[in-house]
């Protein structure tokens, strides 16, 4: 089975996350700081190459009331790029709160404030492909 991979897809970060062979397990990969599009469709290619991917699951922000935002609809245009570039399936799912589950995570791991940063676009990440690979586990 190929892997799938996970984003937590921001203005200037993007949280990266990849599932097990199996498609049981999410785990954080890394955060990428943005570039130009062809450093980024250069950087995912590598990643998608790397890690066999053919979808990637992407948190699409939406706002309390259920709705799309401003940053839903860059998302999804950065995302139809990748997609349409490096020949992947892409999979949105609302990622509503996942920011902040990730906060609380760091904090209750004893996570220091200086050293979240670092981490929590990578758990968003992980939690979104986390909770994609959870409502579609074979029973």
């Amino acid at each position: 089975m190929k892997k799938i991979l996970g984003l937590d897809v921001g203005d200037k970060y993007i949280g990266i996350a990849v599932s097990d062979a199996l498609g049981i397990t999410a785990q954080g990969y890394r955060t990428y700081k943005k570039g130009t599009r062809d450093d980024d469709l250069a950087f995912f290619s590598d990643v998608v190459t790397q890690f066999g991917i053919e979808t990637m699951v992407s948190g699409l922000p939406k706002d309390m009331m259920g709705q799309e935002t401003a940053q839903a609809r860059k998302t999804r245009n950065y995302c139809q790029f990748l997609a349409k570039r490096l020949h992947v399936k892409v999979i949105y799912l609302d990622e509503r709160l996942t920011t902040k589950a990730s906060e609380r995570v760091l904090i209750e791991g004893g996570v220091r404030r200086e050293n979240r940063k670092k981490h929590i676009d990578t758990l968003a990440a992980q939690i979104i492909l986390q909770t994609y690979l959870d409502s579609h586990i074979k029973k």
